[in-house]
Formats: C-alpha cells, sequence, structure tokens
C-alpha cells in the first residue's frame, strides 16, 4: 500500500530531522558550541531552510542536540537494568556513561558553563537521567551492591570525576583500569570482601561486545566463538582470580 502524501512528507521531516542532529552532535563534539546552522544544513545534506524550519535558532539546536544525547543515556540505563543484576547494571552504566562521554567536552561544558542554560526541555531530559540513575543507586543498594552511605550527588559528582580520569589517562585500556578501580570504593564491604571483581557485563548494551575483564570494546568476529577477553593479560589476570576464588572456597 502506497503512503498518503502526507505521511511520506511526515517521514521524511523526521528524517531529515535526525540527519540535522546528527550533524550537529558530531559538529559539537568537534568543534564546540558555535554551531553554524548553515554548515550543519551542508554537513547533513539538507537544505539550509529545512535545518531553520526545524531549529529556528542556534540555542535551540545546541539544545535538541544536548538533549538527545542526555536522552540517549537514559535508554541505555534502561537496557542496563533489563539485562544485569542490579550491582553490574548499576557499575556498567557508569563506565558506559564515562566511556560515553570521551570526546564530549564541549557538550560537558554547554551543559554546566552557559549561562543560557537551563532551558525547559534540558530541564526535563536531565531529570529524566537522575531518575534513571537513581533507580539503578536504590537497586544496587538493596541488592547489597553498593554502599549505603553513597547519594545521588555523590554518584553525579563521582562520574565526572572518573570522566575526568579517562581522559587525563594516555592509553585507553590504563585509563579505564583507573576508572574501575575509582569505581571500586562505591562497592560495599561484602561485594569487596566476598572477592567479586568489578567488570564489565560480557554483553554491553547495544549488543557491543567487551572485554570481561577490562571493559574495552572487543572487535566482532565473523566466525568462531565470540571473544572473552581483549588479550594475554586480561585472559591471566582472569585465570588468577578464578583460582583466588577456588582456593578461598
Amino acid at each position: 500500500m502506497t503512503p498518503a502524501p502526507q505521511d511520506a512528507g511526515r517521514a521524511d521531516a523526521r528524517r531529515n530531522r535526525r540527519k540535522a542532529l546528527a550533524a550537529a552532535s558530531q559538529a559539537l563534539d568537534e568543534h564546540g558550541p558555535d554551531l553554524s546552522l548553515d554548515a550543519i544544513a551542508r554537513q547533513a545534506g539538507v537544505g539550509a531552510g529545512t535545518v531553520y524550519r526545524h531549529f529556528p535558532s542556534k540555542e535551540i539546536l545546541l539544545e535538541a542536540v544536548l538533549v538527545q544525547q542526555v536522552d540517549d543515556l537514559v535508554e541505555t540505563a534502561r537496557q542496563w537494568e533489563a539485562r544485569s543484576d542490579p550491582a553490574a547494571a548499576f557499575f556498567g552504566f557508569l563506565l558506559e556513561v564515562v566511556e560515553t562521554s570521551h570526546g564530549r567536552n564541549h557538550a560537558c561544558d554547554a551543559l554546566t558553563t552557559r549561562t543560557t542554560w537551563p532551558r525547559p526541555l534540558l530541564v526535563a531530559s536531565t531529570r529524566r537521567f537522575r531518575q534513571a540513575l537513581d533507580q539503578l543507586l536504590r537497586a544496587a543498594q538493596q541488592a547489597g551492591g553498593v554502599r549505603t552511605d553513597v547519594t545521588m550527588d555523590d554518584v553525579a559528582a563521582f562520574t565526572v570525576g572518573c570522566a575526568t580520569i579517562r581522559a587525563a589517562h594516555r592509553d585507553r585500556n590504563g585509563g579505564t583500569r583507573m576508572v574501575r578501580l575509582a569505581l571500586e570504593s562505591l562497592r560495599a564491604s561484602s561485594f569487596v570482601t566476598e572477592g567479586r571483581g568489578f567488570r564489565y557485563s560480557p554483553r554491553a548494551p547495544h549488543g557491543a561486545s567487551r572485554c570481561e575483564e577490562c571493559g574495552v570494546r572487543l572487535k566482532t568476529r565473523s566466525t568462531g566463538r565470540p571473544a572473552r577477553y581483549c588479550g594475554a593479560t586480561c585472559r591471566q589476570r582472569a585465570h588468577r582470580r578464578r583460582l583466588g576464588t577456588a582456593t578461598r572456597s
């Protein structure tokens, strides 16, 4: 059945809006908040009038980009909650936030330092993010996986600090390892004494495979069994942990 012209027009409008948002998000990450709507239109492959129709000003476009990025994190939180136990979901999501924030310094600055913020749509999006994070935190605490004296404000500040650690480390694997060590301080003492090391879930949201030991993304194999570790070092580290757990038991 052929779509009605009106439906086809709406589909085109939604598609063009997504293209403009994707181009603006890339431009924000690479060049900062001084977005040019004409440049965004060229990069998106749409007419300038199309961009102006959806986003009449640079500020409106910038807000839409930030809302999209924050809402993507909210969806990521829900995916972690749906597919992992409470503690793994909480820590896995925090690592996902830290990983996602890498290379998005301009977006973080726009969220925290620009005097024109907050705006209504961004306020609502940020509230959804805090609610999703708070839900993960409370569930992890109730499950005994996170210290009960940790608050939402603690987690928010801690995540910003971890993102700084991640960005300051020259080696990606080393940066991830340092973030893991920092996040260990949020664990409840029972999880630490039981020898439960912090790891990514083997299958992260969006279907991306990660090393079970250090959390870095793994290359997808076209044949054979899926890889569990990024290399020999992480494989040996995991083997030593299993031996230590078996000895204690």
